[in-house]
């Protein structure tokens, strides 16, 4: 797609920047510190280009979510089409529209089983918030009020709204307002490398898993609502669990009788290379969230797939589900989903990024293996992460805490023309799924640079680990 190039003033954009903007989980004291944000003024495929003449490699697809690339004319047009002819109207007073009804069907055939029905939002965090009130109310329906818990994990990411920080397991964002509500409690993640380092991964699954149903008992499994999480944690620093790990959940959760919610707003619409994450690890969740790969951002959309036996509640009881949004199935916004899927169908890129570039993916990273500051490599499908150790065969840190080495890699990458993020003391990448071999070996070739940049600042900062 050709498109003019605007010449912005990049200095007064950065000043109003300053002077107006407050730019979402930002250090605001830093960005003043810096002049204003990175201003990034276009992108094209799987790239992104900034006012200050810079092209930079996007290995995150914008935030987990650019999964067809950028620049597709297809979905420009689709919303462009749909706003003429019927830019917006709710679902609020018994209506709906073409585009959130074809979607919602087409959504349906993408989840299979007894997932058929979907509730629309806007973000991700909504549509946690979402499942969180649809739980609660599909038990007092079934004459079950007191069963409200959610269980989720530490280090899980389910959004930044009140529900979603709290249904959430970052310890820092709980910090902030007071948090978690009640109502939600935190089990252990499956995180081999940081929590069971040299444990036999079929043990650790197990420890995991168990930690679940040990929680389950604590608070009394009449209590318990739901179970909540990732199929990989993606803002926890792509955490990949041992595949035995969900089966047990599953079946814990069946056991109790309590629900299973997979959070499926990263890896959703291919990530893993399947439609859905849940699908790679071949379990049946009640119900997921998903958002980002949706409409691969082009336009703002969510939304939760719902099993038949929880709708079926909802009409067999009858009374208002009084929970929804403005924008709630947005026909524009669906449109634009709708196309996008068809993209990807036609392209094949879910088959592609479980077959081609997801394997290419893994064996590319696997090369930093080598590296002196590389604990782990891991991916699956296009997501993976570089673990920054002090010292090889270990999973020791810089300083002896994490998230010092993390940001100091991550900030020569992004130099060196390749935009990542640094979790802790964690490289992780998420590419669009039509990146190409070439772009991997570039992605890789970058980390590996930065990687060689980094070597004497990190060891600077424990000079005994240089022995």
């Amino acid at each position: 797609m050709t498109v003019p190039i605007r010449n912005h003033d990049i200095a007064e954009l950065k000043r109003l920047d300053l002077a107006h903007h407050l730019p979402a989980q930002a250090d605001h004291k830093v960005i003043a510190a810096l002049g204003g944000s990175r201003i990034i003024t276009r992108a094209d495929g799987c790239y992104i280009h900034d006012g200050e003449g810079h092209t930079i490699l996007d290995g995150m697809a914008g935030l987990w979510c650019v999964n067809v690339g950028y620049g597709r004319q297809e979905l420009a047009q689709a919303a462009y089409d749909q706003m003429l002819e019927l830019p917006y109207y709710n679902t609020f007073f018994k209506t709906a529209t073409p585009p959130a009804v074809r979607l919602a069907a087409k959504i349906a055939e993408k989840m299979g089983g007894n997932l058929t029905h979907v509730f629309y939002n806007s973000s991700g965090s909504e549509a946690n918030d979402t499942v969180f009130r649809l739980a609660r109310h599909y038990w007092k329906l079934k004459g079950e009020p007191h069963r409200k818990i959610f269980i989720s994990r530490w280090n899980a990411y389910h959004g930044s709204t009140v529900a979603g920080v709290s249904l959430g397991g970052m310890k820092h964002m709980h910090e902030q307002g007071d948090l978690p509500i009640p109502g939600v409690e935190h089990v252990m993640q499956p995180y081999l490398f940081g929590d069971g380092f040299g444990e036999d991964p079929e043990a650790f699954s197990t420890r995991a898993a168990q930690a679940i149903e040990d929680k389950i008992l604590a608070v009394g499994p009449e209590n318990v609502a739901a179970f909540i999480g990732e199929p990989v944690q993606g803002a926890g620093g792509v955490i990949i669990p041992p595949e035995s790990y969900w089966p047990k959940v599953e079946a814990i959760c069946r056991k109790y009788g309590i629900l299973l919610v997979c959070d499926e707003v990263i890896c959703g619409f291919g990530r893993l290379g399947h439609w859905f994450g849940h699908h790679h690890y071949g379990i049946k969740p009640d119900m997921i969230a998903m958002a980002k790969g949706l409409s691969s951002a082009y336009l703002p959309i969510s939304a939760v797939g719902v099993a038949d036996h929880i709708v079926a509640e909802l009409k067999e009881k009858g009374g208002d589900f009084i929970h929804g949004f403005t924008y709630s199935g947005h026909p524009a916004a669906c449109a634009v989903a709708l196309k996008n899927i068809e993209i990807i169908e036609r392209e094949d890129l879910v088959t592609r990024t479980r077959t081609d570039t997801g394997p290419y993916l893994a064996q590319a990273l696997a090369s930093l293996n080598d590296h002196p500051l590389v604990g782990e490599t891991r991916s699956l499908g296009l997501i993976g992460a570089v673990e920054i150790v002090r010292e090889k065969g270990t999973n020791h840190r810089f300083l002896d805490k994490e998230g010092e080495a993390g940001p100091i890699v991550r900030d020569r990458c992004i130099a060196n023309g390749l935009m990542v993020r640094g979790i802790r003391d964690t490289i992780v990448c998420c590419p669009p799924l039509i990146i190409t071999h070439a772009q991997i070996d570039d992605l890789v070739g970058i980390i590996r640079t930065s990687l060689d940049e980094a070597l004497p600042v990190l060891r600077a900062l424990k000079p005994e680990a240089a022995a």
